[in-house]
């Protein structure tokens, strides 16, 4: 998607974009932010909490400073720098996407021996513009790791496609839920 039209295209289609929030947007209780909020295009932000992501007994990642990509109706995607990643655990995976706001991705496989996990992390190598710090960086998908938020246990975000970690600090509805496809 190198036309800049169509790029202007894809950006223009999301009605929702953190100025305010739906109707249907659940009210924040004390000490959660909601999801509502977050800007489109997405907002990265230094994250100083420590995530952890597990595969069964072996760590896969540790880090407290991870990038927190935050977008609207969407709980934060965290990306991990490399550094701090066991990265004798990835395998480059076939195909990739095109999100409209960071850019080519990359998918990985985790293998450990016999153990594998399909397509469950991904990466801009070279993102767009403003997404620069992520360059370094992977994501992972919760759905089949054990990942935490500062000892908080994450709830991965529903939906095959979305990467986002629910937390207790977040209040939704979260995009990939029943009926959220148009927003």
């Amino acid at each position: 998607m190198d036309d800049p039209d169509s790029l202007a295209l894809a950006r223009a289609q999301w009605r929702w974009r953190g100025k305010d929030r739906p109707a249907f947007a659940q009210a924040p209780k004390q000490g959660q932010i909601s999801v509502w909020d977050f800007p489109r295009p997405p907002e990265l932000v230094r994250d100083k909490r420590e995530i952890v992501v597990h595969w069964g007994v072996t760590l896969v990642a540790r880090t407290c400073g991870a990038w927190a990509v935050r977008e609207t109706s969407h709980p934060p995607t965290f990306y991990i720098p490399m550094a701090d990643v066991k990265d004798a655990l990835l395998r480059p995976a076939r195909r990739g996407s095109f999100c409209e706001w960071k850019g080519p991705a990359l998918y990985w496989d985790l293998l450990d021996g016999e153990r594998c996990l399909h397509r469950v992390a991904w990466s801009y190598p070279q993102p767009l513009a403003g997404a620069q710090p992520l360059a370094d960086c992977i994501a992972f998908y919760a759905h089949h790791l054990d990942c935490t938020v500062d000892g908080a246990k994450v709830v991965p975000q529903s939906g095959g496609f979305y990467g986002g970690w629910i937390t207790p600090d977040l209040s939704g509805p979260f995009k990939g839920e029943p009926n959220s496809s148009d927003w």
